[in-house]
C-alpha cells in the first residue's frame, strides 16, 4: 500500500528522519509561523505541533519543505513522470476491433485506474456536523501586519458550473468570523473563473476547503494542470492509482475520503469585501483588495484530526520546493506542444511567476522568439513576467551558466524584446497596475548572419579529449 492520507505521510517522514515533534506549548498567533520560517531558512526538518495554546488539534508544518520530502510524500524520484503520463495518455489511441482492444487492455487499464472512485464514507466522514465554526481549527497567523489568520493550504474544490469539471486550487482565505472568511482566488485561477460563471447566473457556487489528505491530491491542488483535466484524475496520475470520494453532507460536491477536515459552504460572488493586507511569496505585503466572501454550511472531520499549513514570504521557502515539482513535471507537457524544448527551469528566488528559463534545440532563425511568445500563451506560463532562452549545452539549473549566456550570447538592442500591457500575475508588486503590466524576453542563444550577427563565431574554448583523458586517468596520484 502506497501512502494514503497526511498520517501515513508522517510515518515516512519520521522514519526517514524528516520531521520533529514540537511538544512545548506554541501558539497559532506568529509563533508557529516564525519557528517554521527559521527551520526553513536553515533546511530544517517537518514539524509536527503537538500542543498549541488553545486547542487540541495538532499543526503539521513543512510538511513539503525539501525535495526529500516531495519523493517521500508522491512516491517517486523522477518528478517529469507526472507529465509524461499525461502526454502519453493523450496520445493513445482508441483501438477498434476486439483483438486490438484485447492487445491495448493493459494500457486502458493503467488509464481506468487513475480514477477516482466514490466511497459511501471515510476518515473524513467520521464527525459532520452543521453548527461549524472556524474558530475550532488552530488557523495561523503568519505575519505582524496581516489582516489576521488565514488558510494558507486549504484546497479549495469548485466544480465548473456548466461542464461539471471537478477543481482543486490553493487559495489563502482571510477569517472573518466564527463563520466567514474572503476567498483570495485571484482573477487568472480557475476557481474564479467558476465564481464568474456563476455570478452571472446569479447564484453562489457551491464550495469546500479541504485540509489534509494525499499528498498527491495537495500537489494536484496547486499545479497548474491543463484547462478541462479534472483535478481529483490528474491527482490519480500523479500517485498512479485513483484517489476515494464521498459526498459533503451539506452541499453538492465530492471531495478526498481521506482528508482530515471538509469545511463546506458557498462563495457568494455578490458579497465582496476587502480581503487582506497579508505578507506574500514575494517578500512583501499585498494590499488590500475586494474579494468575494466564503460562508461556512458545515463540516467534516475525522475524529482527531490534524491541521495542515504552510508559511510564505521572501524566497526560498516551502512553496520553492512544491514549485521545482511543478516544474519537472509539467516540462513533458511543454515538449508536446515545443519539442526544442531541451530543459525548463523557474528558479526559486523568482516566486514561480517571475522568472523561467529555457534551453532549447535551436534550428532556424528567430526560434528563441517564437518559444516565448509559445510559452506565453500557456495557461499560467501568461503570467510570467521574464523568459530567458539559451542553446541546449547551457544547464538552466545553473544561474552561473545562464549569466554566461546572456553576457557572451545576447545583445541588449537586438535580443531584448519588451512587450506591453499584459496580463500578470496579481501579487507582483512591481506592475505599474493590478493584473496588468509587461513582459520582457531575452533570446540569449547563439546568433547567426540570418539574425543580423555578422561576424564570425568566435570558437569556444574547450579542453581537447587527449589532455582530458591523461588527466582523468592521472587524477587520483596528483593528491588532490
Amino acid at each position: 500500500m502506497g501512502i494514503e492520507d497526511i498520517r501515513d505521510f508522517i510515518s515516512e517522514l519520521e522514519k526517514h528522519r524528516e520531521l520533529k515533534r514540537v511538544k512545548t506549548e506554541v501558539d497559532s498567533d506568529l509563533e508557529v509561523a516564525e519557528i517554521m520560517r527559521r527551520e526553513m531558512y536553515s533546511n530544517g526538518p517537518a514539524i509536527l505541533f503537538e500542543n498549541v495554546k488553545g486547542y487540541d488539534m495538532p499543526i503539521l508544518g513543512n510538511a513539503f519543505g525539501s525535495m526529500k520530502r516531495l519523493e517521500i510524500g508522491l512516491e517517486m524520484t523522477d518528478f517529469t513522470e507526472i507529465g509524461q503520463r499525461i502526454a502519453d495518455m493523450t496520445k493513445m489511441d482508441v483501438p477498434s476491433g476486439l483483438l486490438n482492444k484485447i492487445k491495448k487492455l493493459p494500457e486502458l487499464s493503467k488509464m481506468t485506474a487513475s480514477f477516482p472512485k466514490a466511497e459511501t464514507s471515510g476518515p473524513v466522514t467520521e464527525i459532520t456536523s452543521t453548527d461549524a465554526s472556524f474558530d475550532e481549527i488552530p488557523i495561523i497567523k503568519s505575519w505582524p501586519e496581516d489582516a489576521g489568520k488565514f488558510i494558507t493550504l486549504g484546497l479549495v474544490a469548485t466544480k465548473h458550473p456548466e461542464t461539471g469539471v471537478r477543481n482543486l486550487g490553493t487559495y489563502r482565505m482571510q477569517i472573518v468570523d466564527k463563520t466567514h472568511a474572503l476567498m483570495h482566488w485571484q482573477k487568472h485561477k480557475r476557481g474564479a473563473h467558476h465564481g464568474d460563471i456563476s455570478k452571472e447566473k446569479g447564484e453562489k457556487i457551491p464550495t469546500a476547503i479541504i485540509i489534509g489528505g494525499e499528498p498527491a491530491t495537495i500537489f494536484s491542488s496547486i499545479a497548474p494542470v491543463p484547462e478541462g483535466l479534472d483535478k481529483y484524475l490528474f491527482a490519480g496520475i500523479t500517485r498512479k492509482e485513483g484517489i476515494k470520494t464521498v459526498k459533503c453532507k451539506t452541499i453538492d460536491l465530492d471531495v478526498p475520503a481521506n482528508a482530515e477536515i471538509v469545511l463546506e459552504g458557498y462563495v457568494d460572488p455578490a458579497d465582496i469585501r476587502d480581503e487582506g493586507p497579508f505578507g506574500d511569496h514575494t517578500g512583501y505585503y499585498t494590499p488590500v483588495e475586494p474579494y468575494p466572501t466564503f460562508t461556512l454550511t458545515g463540516i467534516m472531520r475525522r475524529k482527531n484530526p490534524i491541521y495542515v499549513t504552510t508559511v510564505v514570504g521572501k524566497p526560498i521557502l516551502e512553496d520553492a520546493y512544491i514549485g521545482k515539482v511543478i516544474e519537472r513535471s509539467f516540462l513533458p507537457l511543454i515538449q508536446m506542444f515545443h519539442p526544442e524544448v531541451v530543459d525548463f527551469s523557474m528558479p526559486a528566488a523568482g516566486w514561480f511567476q517571475g522568472f523561467a528559463i529555457i534551453s532549447i534545440k535551436k534550428r532556424y532563425p528567430g526560434q528563441a522568439k517564437k518559444v516565448m511568445m509559445g510559452l506565453w500563451g500557456m495557461g499560467q506560463l501568461s503570467l510570467t513576467k521574464m523568459f530567458v532562452v539559451v542553446d541546449e549545452d547551457i544547464n538552466v539549473h545553473d544561474i552561473n551558466d545562464v549569466i554566461w549566456a546572456i553576457t557572451t550570447r545576447a545583445d541588449a538592442a537586438r535580443d531584448t524584446i519588451i512587450i506591453d500591457n499584459t496580463p500578470t500575475d496579481t501579487l507582483d508588486p512591481a506592475s505599474p497596475l493590478v493584473n496588468l503590466g509587461s513582459k520582457m524576453g531575452i533570446d540569449a542563444t547563439q546568433k547567426t548572419k540570418e539574425e543580423g550577427y555578422n561576424r564570425e563565431i568566435q570558437q569556444q574554448v574547450k579542453v581537447d579529449e587527449n589532455t582530458k583523458n591523461l588527466v582523468d586517468s592521472k587524477w587520483s596520484s596528483y593528491g588532490l
